[in-house]
């Protein structure tokens, strides 16, 4: 019952974010489905008596367990705004300038278990500045996931500006590509030392934040390339660099989110059309 219930759950309550978002979680909710009915279909069996049947059932059921609790975690937080103007294409979100794209172009990466969309809103004000601007779908919402990115798409352009929200500024930050041109983390900071990188950087994070918290940004500045820039939001919360709501775990802002985006949005077009 589980099998169904879980499914059901997660496209009643996020149809739209799974419809439009990566096919890797749809399939999962398939694959869910798929295994509830089997374990259905073969508990109806007779049962013949063994140690190794046993435990092979303990297993089977321990996986879809795991599997259960997976899918469940992996529902995504729903964006409260998109852009009507954005193209849908089968792994990205794209926000096309007016005319044609400047050489650099912004490849931005969505904040673990995020709704893509939640990030149109913040990044048209750089389509509206010249920029191609693509936001990633990653696989199961989780960044780290994602291959190789989107550059060979659009051979237009010939830098890039990587970006990402949360997880998704250390999964920007691992890209290691000679079209790289910028790092822009929002609320985030690298995995590893990046300090040897001679790549212009801009550090976005808020004073309340609750996840990426200040003395997380603080203790990991020295990953940064040489010469990293940091804007700090006084009063910005996790959940201010996307629309997507509340997040569990996140801090009380003492600024409220209009001024607070207006913020993340200003340094990070100056940012960008600094990048000569």
């Amino acid at each position: 019952m589980a099998c169904l219930a879980v499914p059901a759950w997660v496209l009643a309550t996020r149809w739209s974010t799974v419809l439009h978002g990566h096919p890797a979680y749809p399939v999962l909710l398939v694959a869910l489905v798929v295994a509830g009915v089997v374990v259905a279909v073969r508990a109806r069996r007779p049962r013949r008596p063994g140690r190794g049947r046993t435990a092979g059932r303990v297993v089977a059921a321990l996986l879809l367990v795991g599997l259960l609790a997976a899918t469940a975690w992996l529902r995504p937080f729903a964006a409260t705004t998109t852009d009507p103007l954005a193209v849908d294409g089968p792994t990205t979100w794209e926000l096309r300038p007016a005319g044609p794209p400047s050489e650099v172009g912004v490849v931005f990466y969505p904040g673990a278990r995020v709704d893509p969309r939640a990030y149109l809103a913040l990044l048209r004000p750089l389509a509206d500045a010249g920029h191609l601007v693509v936001v990633v779908e990653p696989p199961l919402d989780i960044a780290l996931l994602v291959g190789a990115p989107p550059f060979d798409a659009h051979p237009e352009v010939a830098r890039w500006v990587v970006g990402g929200h949360s997880l998704g500024g250390t999964a920007a930050a691992m890209v290691d590509d000679p079209r790289v041109a910028g790092l822009l983390l929002w609320a985030s900071y690298p995995a590893d030392d990046q300090s040897a990188r001679d790549l212009p950087t801009l550090s976005v994070s808020g004073d309340r934040d609750g996840l990426a918290t200040p003395d997380d940004i603080a203790a990991t500045a020295s990953r940064l390339p040489a010469g990293a820039r940091s804007v700090v939001v006084e009063g910005g919360v996790h959940a201010y660099f996307g629309d997507y709501g509340e997040q569990p775990g996140d801090g009380v802002p003492t600024v409220d989110r209009a001024s607070a985006q207006r913020q993340i949005v200003d340094a990070s077009r100056e940012f960008v059309e600094g990048i000569g």
